[in-house]
């Protein structure tokens, strides 16, 4: 072996290394991996960082801004309504939650729609009387199996589709890794909803994080066309009582009635009083489309309840503070939870009084009052010292009405409130985007990031909110190991390595080096990140290919296989680690149900290798 090779693989070895270790971020890692390849003359130091411009890395960025944009506009909880049974037993629910987690992944970032589903799990498994984790792991290995079905599924696919563009033959098209992707993903979704997830240990879950603000009382029209018009309000009731909302009063005619008869009829116009925990309203909401009556303005003019200007002391601490005539304009808009402290200007008046959509261009959405529900109409119920508000607004109005007003703003949650239209929008940008990479119009780099240009254009991802919506650690991390995975094709790292495994392990049988290439990606997928896992490993599965002299796609087909199937830990991908609090998880729980599953992927994908992607 040459110097150089020597060099590329001990720094290689010692990458793994300290992926396993843990001791620093993946990203960190792979920037140490990088420069110690430039400081070493392996990477030219003018192209040290020309990975940020790969194709590969350019998609996942892209991808996760169209996926902020499907949780932004409620888009996922709309298909969650539609499509997971609310009857089923434990078989049929699991079957349901996976499959959709599973479609989900396929087509958004599969950390994203993990997330997105874990409310949804955990309410499942206190109505199918399990324990949170008995439900969560599953949902994460759904999460994890979807994402091998489409070239934008997980990123290690467009890290293998990089490598064989780069080997002359092309990038691999969309749904190029569905005929043996998909498969896999049927059958190791139908196993583990059928059977797999009784190996998941029954473990009490570990103590929520963050603050219970208890639950908010707020207003929702019923618009026109709604499936709620006709429907008896216990009806109703049935329909959201997953979501642990009910309805607690009913304005009609500008008339209110508390604790209104179950067999009264729904009314197109009527606003329903609902009583629900704040991250429960957008499930509660998505239900025949009804709308917050606050949200996004209404009919009414915001003036005091006697038809006059504003007290004079209304005006205190706001200054001369000219109104605002077109309160949303350009501005990102946010939801904002706030407390109202004993010394605040708000306590004593209502919203009308103080003219909030017209002065400052904010909706009081809802509140939450201690003690008693509020009876009066949000725009005219006083406040009381230790209210909590939940507001929506521009962004620097919030901030401005927090400074004048002396209230305090609660910990940032992921709050969301789901919005028919532009639900309907965001999910037109991704099938858009989808649709022209697989007509072959563009390819997959171009293509998504015209789609972040239109979400941006749409606001279903404010502008604002694009850089923080892509996972960085994971863009530089790709970034960074591009570079090293080509010094090792360039210094003949990767052939060596190749020729070691064709010869001593798998004796020059092909399909035995396909399987030691597929099993050796799924071990070190669980002991460090699936991006890497794929870069490391493609160009010594094109370097065994070449051995053999045999179709280097059917190994970078088992590469990416093998990158999305990191079963056995909490650590080899994040969903797996989203998990291992909310489901209360030892390090060891994930092997049980983890080793009989990539058992099963590697006894189909293997004779289906062989048949899609013959040698």
């Amino acid at each position: 072996m040459t110097p150089a090779q020597l060099a590329i693989l001990a720094i290689l070895a010692l990458t793994m290394a300290l992926f396993v270790w843990g001791r620093f971020r993946h990203d960190v890692v792979a920037l140490m991996a990088l420069m110690a390849c430039v400081l070493a003359g392996l990477v030219p130091a003018a192209d040290a960082f020309a990975g940020f411009g790969h194709p590969a890395v350019i998609t996942v960025a892209c991808v996760l801004v169209l996926s902020q944009g499907l949780q932004n506009t409620g888009a996922v909880d709309w298909l969650a309504r539609a499509i997971l049974p609310r009857q089923s037993g434990r078989a049929g629910s699991m079957l349901a939650l996976m499959g959709l987690g599973a479609l989900l992944s396929g087509f958004m970032n599969n950390v994203g729609a993990m997330a997105l589903l874990m409310p949804v799990a955990v309410q499942l498994a206190h109505r199918l009387d399990l324990t949170p984790g008995q439900v969560l792991m599953p949902l994460s290995f759904g999460t994890i199996l979807g994402g091998m079905t489409t070239l934008i599924g997980t990123p290690p696919n467009l890290i293998v589709s990089g490598f064989r563009a780069e080997l002359g033959a092309g990038p691999f098209a969309m749904f190029d890794f569905a005929p043996v992707g998909a498969a896999v993903a049927v059958l190791g979704v139908a196993f583990v909803a059928l059977v797999g997830w009784r190996l998941v240990p029954a473990r009490k879950a570990a103590a929520a994080e963050g603050f219970d603000t208890g639950s908010y009382v707020t207003e929702a029209r019923v618009p026109e066309k709604s499936g709620a018009i006709g429907q008896t309000l216990r009806a109703f009731e049935r329909e959201i009582e997953d979501s642990g909302a009910q309805v607690v009063g009913l304005v009609r005619n500008e008339v209110r009635m508390t604790a209104p008869h179950g067999g009264r009829r729904i009314r197109e116009g009527d606003i329903l009083v609902l009583d629900a925990d704040v991250e429960a309203l957008a499930e509660a909401l998505s239900v025949h489309g009804i709308r917050l009556e606050e949200q996004g303005g209404s009919s009414e003019e915001d003036v005091p309840e006697d038809g006059g200007d504003a007290p004079e002391e209304a005006a205190k601490g706001e200054g001369e503070k000219p109104e605002r005539k077109d309160p949303a304009r350009d501005e990102d808009i946010v939801l904002r939870e706030l407390a109202v402290l004993p010394g605040s200007t708000l306590v004593g008046r209502t919203a009308s009084e103080m003219r909030l959509r017209t002065r400052y261009g904010l909706n009081l959405l809802a509140v939450s009052r201690a003690g008693h529900p509020p009876r009066a109409r949000l725009r005219t119920l006083r406040l009381k010292p230790g209210d909590l508000l939940l507001m929506q607004g521009p962004a620097e109005v919030m901030a401005d009405f927090i400074n004048d007003t002396g209230c305090v703003p609660l910990g940032e949650r992921a709050l969301r409130l789901p919005e028919r239209r532009m639900a309907m929008i965001a999910a037109l940008i991704m099938l858009g985007a989808v649709g022209v990479v697989t007509a072959g119009l563009l390819p997959a780099a171009p293509a998504f990031a015209l789609g972040v240009v239109a979400s941006m254009l749409l606001r279903t991802v404010p502008p604002r909110q694009v850089y923080s919506a892509i996972d960085w650690p994971v863009v530089v991390l790709l970034a960074a190991l591009i570079p090293v995975a080509g010094a090792m094709q360039d210094t003949g790292a990767a052939d060596v390595l190749a020729r070691f495994l064709v010869e001593s392990i798998a004796q020059g049988h092909a399909v035995a080096a396909l399987a030691v290439v597929m099993v050796v990606t799924m071990f070190l997928s669980d002991v460090m990140n699936n991006a890497a896992t794929a870069a490391v490993l493609c160009p010594i599965a094109i370097g065994i290919a070449a051995a053999l002299g045999v179709n280097a796609d059917t190994f970078l087909m088992a590469v990416a296989i093998g990158a999305s199937c990191a079963f056995l830990t909490p650590i080899g991908h994040q969903n797996n680690t989203l998990i291992l609090g909310p489901g209360g998880f030892r390090f060891g729980d994930y092997w049980r149900l983890g080793l009989p599953l990539e058992v099963l992927v590697v006894a189909v994908s293997i004779p289906l290798l062989l048949i899609v992607w013959p040698l």
